[in-house]
């Protein structure tokens, strides 16, 4: 078959002066001279063994052969620039954007990507994070992940998502230096809170029988996951969810010195928006891998 086929330069060269009616008009379409025209459209003929245009003086027109070859080879090039600007095209983006509470998205999701990045190569996960609940979200997200089912909008359905608990938990090396083996101990340390969460003590302190024990200070922050850090850095005690602490007791960095002494709070819940990215499925399946 290549060997019936027309050189493409000549080919554009015929269509461009058929357009046209003109060589001199087609050579200015192409940025070529006349005479390069000219020697296409020659070639052409050549191979085709047909002429193509009747040439008069300043003046040409198609033959009948030329007519019926620029109908198909005007329609083939068309197509042939379709092709080229599909595949030249820039490939859609395949990211997925993921809408979580800073806390959440600092100790809990960012040490599992990885995982999620090996299982899905082609996917781009964007963590989103947001004070603001879903329902008043002001960046477009295709998965939100809230403890708790309310504040969501109506139009996406809730799935259940992780169970969790509070616990105390202090540092390996702050424990050494001052035992716990009693909560009335904790009178001795500082303890850590957070803002978002600031009603956690309390409950535990209820839940534990452990009266209205005051510990020796107060140190407070913006969100949950610098608790965390400053309780892995041994600044104090602190009262915090199992799963934004679950990484560092994991890793040996923090430890849960009354285990026994957990208390149940709001569970996780994720929902994929009405409009989410088909990639937001792979999400999906990868969350429940950790139910």
């Amino acid at each position: 078959m290549s060997l019936l086929l027309p050189p493409l330069n000549a080919v554009r060269a015929f269509v461009a002066a058929a357009r046209h009616q003109s060589f001199t008009l087609a050579a200015g379409e192409l940025h070529v001279t006349h005479s390069a025209i000219s020697r296409q459209i020659k070639t052409l003929e050549t191979h085709l063994g047909v002429r193509l245009f009747e040439r008069r003086v300043r003046q040409v027109s198609l033959t009948v052969e030329g007519l019926r070859f620029y109908s198909q080879a005007d329609a083939a090039l068309q197509q042939l620039l379709a092709a080229t600007e599909a595949v030249m095209a820039p490939t859609p983006s395949r990211v997925v954007r993921i809408n979580v509470r800073p806390s959440f998205a600092v100790r809990w999701l960012i040490p599992r990507l990885p995982d999620f990045v090996e299982q899905y190569p082609g996917i781009e996960p964007h963590v989103l994070t947001s004070t603001l609940s879903p329902e008043k979200a002001d960046e477009r997200f295709d998965v939100a992940i809230r403890r708790g089912h309310s504040n969501w909008p109506a139009t996406i359905e809730l799935r259940p998502f992780l169970e969790d608990e509070i616990c105390l938990v202090v540092s390996p090396t702050l424990l050494a230096s001052h035992p716990l083996a009693q909560p009335g101990a904790l009178t001795q340390l500082v303890m850590l809170w957070s803002k978002t969460r600031k009603g956690d003590w309390q409950s535990w302190l209820a839940s534990s029988g452990a009266g209205n024990l005051k510990p020796a200070g107060q140190m407070q922050f913006d969100h949950v996951h610098f608790v965390v850090q400053a309780a892995i850095d041994g600044l104090g005690f602190a009262v915090v969810p199992t799963s934004l602490a679950a990484s560092a007791i994991a890793a040996g960095q923090l430890l849960c010195p009354f285990p026994e002494q957990r208390l149940a709070v709001n569970r996780y819940y994720y929902g994929l928006a009405p409009d989410a990215v088909p990639q937001a499925q792979f999400f999906s399946a990868w969350l429940q891998g950790y139910l």
